[in-house]
Formats: structure tokens, sequence, C-alpha cells
């Protein structure tokens, strides 16, 4: 499997995400009623839109970005990891946008659910803050196969539509250290609101990276990379 693939022009990341407020109270009552709204559907059990609220960094109309976590295999046996992190979410996407500027047009980016999460929400808080969308995340115009976009879900979905595997699972399945052995996506917004311990995001953001390209490499049908191999840049 993706035999042809060089993965020195693979770029996997992963994103972090909260709700925009710490509270459901903190937001401009037209807000309110818009999640309201929005999260109709979605709420269960007589929820109420407040009690929602904690998964409101799901969605880049309501959430925002506080880290990314960016990894490159300057060869197969090298992996490099970055993070960019930061609670002004327009300073780390500025940062993120020099990175893929630095980068050829044709760098891949990958990432585990990432056609469906972490790239078009990328987008969207992109156009929100007012940034440009650097040329690897925009996708207007383009024929799906001049989108340089791997996703390791989709991978090993092999066309199944209704088929969702998380990378934990995977992760498990392949014998591959666990990213899950701290925090996971639930505690998130808790972490950061009532620890205000980003730093322990960013950990676990770069956990996930790791844990990807390490799937990626099995998918490609060589062994993955050793904790030696890695190097974390500040």
């Amino acid at each position: 499997m993706l035999p042809q693939l060089d993965l020195q022009n693979v770029l996997v990341l992963d994103i972090e995400t909260v709700p925009q407020e710490a509270d459901f109270n903190n937001l401009p009552p037209h807000f309110q009623k818009l999640w309201d709204l929005k999260t109709t559907y979605q709420r269960k059990n007589q929820e109420t839109p407040e009690e929602f609220y904690g998964r409101a960094g799901i969605w880049a109309e309501f959430g925002k970005i506080i880290c990314i976590s960016v990894g490159i295999f300057k060869n197969d046996r090298n992996f490099r990891v970055k993070s960019y992190y930061n609670d002004d979410e327009i300073i780390l996407l500025k940062e993120f946008c020099t990175l893929l500027k630095s980068q050829p047009p044709q760098l891949m980016l990958c990432g585990h659910n990432g056609k469906e999460f972490d790239f078009p929400y990328l987008c969207r808080r992109l156009l929100i803050n007012g940034l440009e969308i650097p040329h690897q995340l925009n996708i207007a115009g383009k024929k799906p196969w001049e989108i340089n976009h791997i996703d390791t879900m989709e991978l090993w979905k092999f066309g199944d539509y209704k088929n969702y595997t998380s990378l934990n699972l995977l992760a498990a399945v392949f014998n591959i250290p666990t990213p899950k052995d701290d925090i996971d996506g639930s505690m998130v917004a808790d972490v950061y609101y009532k620890e205000n311990d980003l730093e322990r995001i960013k950990t676990y953001c770069q956990k996930d990276v790791i844990t990807t390209a390490r799937l990626l490499q099995r998918f490609k049908g060589i062994s993955f990379l050793t904790d030696d191999e890695i190097t974390f840049v500040t």
C-alpha cells in the first residue's frame, strides 16, 4: 500500500480546539441563540444548550484552535515535530501559515480524519480571522486528484463510507504506542480553561501527530519510527 508515496513530501498535522468562551453565559445573546439552533438535533435527553456547550470546540463557528502540531519526515528514519500553540489564535495561525509558505506547493498534508475535521476547521478559522488560506490547504477550484491531502482514516475505510475508526483503535491494532496515556479529546477544554495547562495539551497533540506518522508508515509497509528517531523542535 502507498508504494509511491515519498514520506519526505508529507507534513503530518493535528489540531486541538476548544469553545471560544470558558462558559456559555459569556457568549453574546445572539450567539447563544445561534448555538441553540445549531445543536438542536445533537442534544439528547433534554440537554440544554448551556449543558451542551462543552462540545462547542468541535464547530469552527463556535470554537477556536489553541494548538497545531506538525511533523515532517527528513527521511524514513528521521521525523521532526514542532508545535504552534497560543491563547491568541491569530498568532498561532500566522506562524503555521508562515511554515506552509516556506514549503513547496506540492507538499502533502496528512491527518487522521483530517479531511472531515482538521483541514476544513483550519480553513474556516483562517477565513474568520481574516487570514489567507495557504496553497496546500486551499481546495477551491481544484479537481479531486489535484488535492494533496492524505487521511489515514479514509485510507483505512477502503471505500467503506459508513466506517469510523479512531486513531487510538488503529494504534492498538498495529501495536503502535498509544497517544491516549494522559488526556483525550473530551478533556482538552477542561485542561485549557480550568487548569490553564497549554503545555499539557501541546504534548497530547504531538503524540497524535507521531501516532499518525507511524500509522502512515505501517500503511506504506515499513516499520514505524522509534522514539530515538523523533526530534522535537522548539
